[in-house]
């Protein structure tokens, strides 16, 4: 008998527990929900976008935590990162970014890049050291990495990402903006670990949504 109690008041005390964590975060408290929503692509999936600037210590303290809640996420959900340029540097080292993603080596050379201007206290803000380094860390040839540095590609997806992340309507980074709909920082969530937290939750939110629950 008393065992059967015990479960009942664990079942009860989980209960509790979920209905505290469904109304744990608000919008307008946790996170912000955009006036006019920024279209994400129509594939079914959940999308997350992480704006962010290499040069940035914040955006380099949430990576260590961003990579693997990254690698966590469910198959119905697609990350990917924006570069903000709020300034000259921040141009520059959005075109790396680009420049690596059109050469396909993006993922490979992404933290070594915050590493690198973090820890190593290289800026790369100069196009012959972006090229040294993306030859010595991915491996890619120097004729590549210039032709992919002045490709109409590169400069497409520098406007595309510029024009996403004024239609974010952010001010600063890092921030996490999840189906072009809510955004995350680490003001509103109290913390970068919150940010994540508040993230899972919106995704969550969202797969309902999808799934018309």
């Amino acid at each position: 008998m008393f065992a059967q109690v015990s479960k009942w008041i664990a079942a009860a005390l989980l209960m509790v527990a979920a209905t505290v964590q469904a109304a744990e975060y608000e919008a307008g408290k946790e996170y912000t929900v955009l006036a006019e929503p920024v279209t994400v692509m129509a594939d079914g999936k959940i999308h997350v976008e992480e704006a962010f600037w290499y040069g940035c210590p914040h955006c380099f303290h949430l990576e260590s935590i961003l990579t693997p809640w990254k690698k966590q996420l469910p198959e119905d959900v697609a990350f990917k990162g924006v570069p903000a340029m709020f300034g000259r540097a921040w141009v520059v080292h959005a075109q790396l970014f680009h420049v690596a993603d059109v050469l396909g080596v993006e993922e490979k050379v992404h933290s070594d890049i915050f590493k690198a201007i973090h820890v190593d206290r290289e800026r790369l803000l100069d196009r012959d050291d972006q090229r040294d380094f993306l030859v010595e860390k991915a491996g890619i040839s120097a004729e590549d990495f210039d032709k992919a540095y002045e490709s109409f590609a590169v400069k497409s997806r520098m406007k595309q990402g510029d024009q996403r992340i004024r239609a974010f309507k952010i001010s600063g980074v890092p921030a996490l903006i999840i189906q072009g709909k809510y955004v995350v920082d680490a003001t509103s969530a109290g913390s970068q670990a919150n940010m994540l937290k508040v993230a899972d939750f919106l995704i969550e939110k969202e797969r309902a949504a999808l799934q018309g629950k």
